[in-house]
């Protein structure tokens, strides 16, 4: 089937801007702060870890109210606040830092607070996003985000990594703060027209000028996706596959810097080049679709997806086990960015706009507490049984996520056959 090339529009090139900017910022201070921590505050392994887990945890308790909070108001300036929160916050390590006044929990303050406004930002932009494109423009969109998301995971971490050994860890810090300020100048470019005053449709007492949350609302977004026969597997196969392979990746660095004796450029080669594999699979996603059907492509790439990390117990020393890590991520990588898009367009497809940025925060909350728990419980795993063995256990659980994939056809399919845009 032909696939037709047509633009979205130009409030979705101004928020697709925005996103760009934000990813490139963020990448490039791809562990920036455990870098800080370590180098300038001369802290310890467990301080690092607790850094990591403890950012994700909180962050993420901090934003359970944040979800239906986000609902009932227009999205735009949510996630205009929430960018210059998020800049504001890293601005205060250079600030800081220049002082003489930088410490470990300034560091771990700032990490929630980030964390807190990313959940944020993602519910509300979700939710601006169904409301911007039509429904037949969704996978197209999800798409693009895709292809921006690898592209600046490609590029971000070696640029990045370039600048802190040339001007230290701090000055990456300061480079995503402005990208956050970027960002929040992208979306007030967009203009307001795009973005409705949201209503309460489920009961007339809740409006825009009465923000009080009645206790239901906090459960809403779980209620929603715990309810719903097509959500419900999708949500559990989604934050079981992130959280097992987030779990590992501590584990696969200290077996490849630590033990078999990769340099650090090395490893961040491993990981960089098959991120080219996320743009084939972005770009592969709307034709698949097109062809083949969206619960189909959903199926058969969730499962993939999940035959690959099993291989990275098998890493050894030399060029050939520094292939094997690269082939087994571009396996992983290339699947994810096939399903990726196509997840995220069967997901808004099934939640009612007047629940998207509920429903949205509750699965980045979710998965945020999945990954810092199973983080720290593969840790201790690996304590006791080398990284090896841990890394091979994840990969067997994670042949079984299959079984979760839903099976279902969705209730309310976008068009596959919708003209798209390459």
């Amino acid at each position: 089937m032909t696939v037709a090339k047509r633009s979205l529009g130009r409030e979705f090139r101004w928020l697709w801007a925005a996103y760009a900017v934000s990813a490139v910022g963020t990448w490039l201070a791809f562990d920036a702060f455990p870098l800080i921590a370590v180098l300038v505050l001369d802290v310890g392994p467990a301080e690092v870890s607790a850094l990591a887990a403890t950012g994700l945890a909180v962050g993420a308790a901090v934003a359970v109210p944040l979800g239906p909070w986000v609902e009932f108001r227009r999205k735009r300036p949510v996630m205009i606040a929430m960018d210059l929160v998020r800049c504001a916050a890293l601005l205060t390590v250079p600030a800081a830092y220049v002082l003489d006044l930088l410490t470990f929990p300034q560091l771990l303050l700032v990490s929630v607070v980030v964390a807190a406004a990313d959940i944020t930002f993602t519910a509300a932009s979700g939710a601006y996003l169904k409301s911007l494109v039509p429904p037949g423009d969704l996978l197209v969109a999800n798409g693009r985000f895709e292809a921006t998301t690898w592209t600046t995971t490609m590029l971000g971490p070696p640029l990045g990594g370039a600048a802190i050994g040339l001007f230290g860890p701090v000055l990456t810090v300061l480079a995503n703060a402005v990208s956050f300020l970027l960002s929040a100048v992208g979306i007030r470019a967009i203009g307001g027209g795009t973005d409705p005053r949201p209503a309460r449709t489920e009961a007339p007492a809740r409006t825009e000028a009465s923000p009080r949350l009645r206790p239901g609302d906090l459960l809403d977004g779980w209620r929603h996706i715990l309810t719903s026969p097509a959500l419900r597997p999708l949500f559990l196969n989604t934050v079981l596959v992130n959280g097992l392979i987030m779990a590992t990746a501590p584990l696969l660095m200290v077996l490849m810097v630590g033990e078999l004796g990769f340099s650090p450029w090395q490893y961040g080669l491993a990981f960089a080049v098959p991120c080219v594999g996320g743009l084939i699979g972005s770009r592969l996603s709307r034709r698949l679709v097109a062809r083949y059907g969206s619960h189909r492509v959903l199926l058969t790439a969730g499962a993939l997806r999940a035959c690959w990390s099993l291989g990275l117990a098998f890493v050894h020393p030399g060029v050939s086990g520094l292939v094997l890590v690269m082939a087994v991520e571009l396996g992983l990588i290339t699947c994810a960015g096939v399903f990726n898009p196509v997840s995220a367009t069967y997901r808004l497809n099934e939640t009612p706009p007047d629940r998207v940025a509920r429903t949205l925060s509750a699965w980045s909350v979710t998965t945020k507490l999945t990954i810092a728990a199973l983080t720290a419980l593969w840790g201790l795993l690996a304590a006791a049984t080398g990284p090896r063995p841990a890394i091979a256990l994840a990969g067997l659980l994670l042949l079984a996520t299959p079984l979760l994939l839903p099976r279902r056809q969705p209730t309310r399919p976008a068009p596959d056959n919708a003209p798209t845009t390459a």
